[in-house]
């Protein structure tokens, strides 16, 4: 897919367009059964989830989203430090560098019935703190603070990313309800990335159906809030294919990057080469 070659660039930073995501690596609840399956095979073991990140680079994607997770940070630590070694005889380090999409202010919250004003607990100063310290061009604002609607606070948060020299973005959990509200918000210039989640299914979509009207719609949203445009969950958590899936994605015109999480190599292998060459 033609648009997800190379990099985009924002304010004089260059961005890899495929995202490693972490959904999977941390056994998010979502993922129903697998949830347990993931932490047990993934997130207990970070060994296995640096296997998964040093293939990912070594295919060419160079972004992964990370979050303060101690193990998740274990395996990206694990990986800097092959990378490092392996690249102790390279000229050219720039290709081979793993940029960090990192969340900010990520919670324990229940995605079935979120509590907004537990979200806006986490500590997403120590978030910024610990996660700048990484190759880190972007930090987004976890879903559940941006769809708490408290405008103080997400200002307060931005700037403090801002001020780190990291270009601020916000993830959201609806994309129709919360692009509505952003649009009449203080907070609409103040931000640069806007990660939503997208699929044909319309699933975990605030929408009952996301056929042809509704897709017109976010698109007409999305287009007016002039964001660089971060698609998730584009495989519906698992239920879709990724040759649908990512033929879907290539019918938006409104996107920029796109993040999908994997399991294991041979899936990131698969997914990776059905992207890139559609």
């Amino acid at each position: 897919m033609l648009i997800f070659q190379g990099s985009l660039k924002v304010k004089n930073k260059e961005i890899p367009r495929i995202i490693l995501g972490f959904a999977p690596f941390t056994g998010e609840s979502y993922f129903g059964h697998r949830s347990r399956l993931y932490q047990l095979d993934l997130h207990a073991k970070p060994e296995e989830i640096a296997n998964i990140i040093k293939k990912a680079n070594d295919i060419g994607i160079n972004a992964i989203n990370l979050i303060n997770d101690s193990y998740l940070l274990e395996a990206f630590g694990q990986f800097e430090a092959f990378k490092e070694s392996e690249l102790f005889e390279e000229t050219n380090l720039q290709e081979n560098r793993m940029e960090v999409i990192a969340t900010i202010g990520k919670s324990n919250v229940n995605y079935v019935f979120p509590d907004f004003e537990k979200a806006k607990e986490a500590n997403w100063k120590e978030d910024i703190k610990l996660l700048s310290k990484f190759n880190t061009p972007i930090m987004l604002i976890d879903e559940f603070i941006t769809d708490s609607y408290d405008w103080e606070l997400l200002e307060n948060i931005l700037s403090e990313i801002k001020k780190q020299g990291s270009l601020a973005g916000l993830i959201t959990s609806f994309p129709f309800k919360t692009t509505k509200k952003l649009l009449d918000s203080p907070i609409l210039k103040m931000f640069d990335f806007y990660m939503v989640p997208v699929n044909k299914l319309g699933y975990m979509m605030d929408s009952e159906s996301f056929m042809d009207k509704e897709r017109k719609e976010l698109a007409r949203l999305l287009n007016k809030i002039d964001k660089k445009i971060i698609v998730n969950k584009i495989l519906a958590c698992g239920i879709q294919q990724p040759e649908e899936a990512f033929k879907f994605l290539k019918t938006l015109d409104y996107v920029d990057m796109v993040t999908f999480g994997v399991a294991n190599t041979k899936e990131l292998e698969l997914d990776f080469k059905i992207l890139t060459e559609l």
